[in-house]
C-alpha cells in the first residue's frame, strides 16, 4: 500500500482532523513547552488559559509573575516550574534574538530556519520541520515519535542505533511518495500521530483494529512469526 492510501484509510477510520491549534511559529513553540506528557485536552486547556489569562504575545509572558505561569503550566502536566521557566526563556529569545516577531524564520532557507528554531526549548529537528511545515513555509513530511513507529512498522525505512538516523531513513523511503501539498502533509502529520497513539501503541497495539493492518510487516510478523 502507498502512502497516500496508507492516509486515505486512516482518514476513513479517524475522520478529517481538526485544523492545527496553533500555526504561528511562537504559538507553536509554546504549545510545545505547555504541556509535558498530557494528552491534547489538557494541553489545550493549559494552553488557552495562557491566552486568556496572559496572552500569547513574548513581552506579556516575559512579564507576567512566575507563580501565575506556574499555575497554568501545573494544568499541563508535571515539571511545571521548569515548564514556566521556559515559557518565559522562550519569551526572551523572541525579545533578544528576533526583536519579538519570529516571522523573520520563516524566510530563511530551510537549514537557518532549522537552527534558529532549535534555539528554543523542546525543539529538535522534528520539532523545527513541524513548524514550519504547520506554518505554511516547507512542505515536510514532519513526524512526532508515534508517526514514525507506524511508518517503521508498516515497512518503510529501517530502525537504527540513533533516533536521528532512524527518522531520516523513513523520510528517505518515503521521499517519491508524499508530495508538496500543505494541507495533506499537516493532515498526515495527525493521523499518523493519532494512529500511534490510539491504536499502533508502543506496547499492547491493537492490531486486530488497525486499517492498515494488511498492508503492515509488524503485524505480518506477529501472525507468521
Amino acid at each position: 500500500m502507498k502512502f497516500p492510501q496508507i492516509i486515505s484509510a486512516l482518514r476513513k477510520y479517524y475522520g478529517s482532523p481538526k485544523p492545527p491549534v496553533a500555526r504561528d511559529p511562537f504559538a507553536q513553540i509554546v504549545w510545545e513547552n505547555i504541556g509535558y506528557l498530557v494528552n491534547d485536552t489538557r494541553r489545550k486547556n493549559a494552553f488557552d488559559q495562557l491566552e486568556k489569562k496572559i496572552g500569547l504575545e513574548p513581552p506579556a509572558i516575559l512579564a507576567a509573575p512566575l507563580s501565575e505561569l506556574t499555575s497554568i503550566t501545573k494544568v499541563g502536566g508535571i515539571l511545571e516550574g521548569l515548564r514556566a521557566q521556559r515559557l518565559k526563556e522562550i519569551a526572551h529569545i523572541t525579545l533578544n534574538e528576533f526583536e519579538g516577531d519570529l516571522s523573520s524564520i520563516l524566510k530563511l532557507p530551510l537549514s537557518q530556519a532549522m537552527k534558529a528554531l532549535k534555539q528554543f526549548p523542546s525543539i529538535s529537528d522534528p520539532g523545527a520541520e513541524k513548524i514550519l511545515l504547520f506554518a505554511g513555509v516547507y512542505p515536510i513530511l514532519a513526524l512526532d515519535s508515534n508517526g514514525l513507529r507506524v511508518l517503521l512498522r508498516l515497512g518503510f525505512g529501517e530502525e537504527k542505533k540513533y533516533y536521528t538516523a532512524t527518522y531520516k531513513s523513513v523520510r528517505a523511503a518515503l521521499k517519491d511518495e508524499v508530495g508538496s501539498d500543505f494541507d495533506s502533509l499537516i493532515a498526515a502529520y495527525q493521523l499518523l500521530r493519532q494512529h500511534g497513539q490510539e491504536l499502533c501503541r508502543r506496547t499492547n497495539p491493537m492490531c486486530a483494529k488497525c486499517p492498515v493492518r494488511k498492508t503492515c510487516e509488524y503485524y505480518r510478523h506477529l501472525i507468521q512469526p
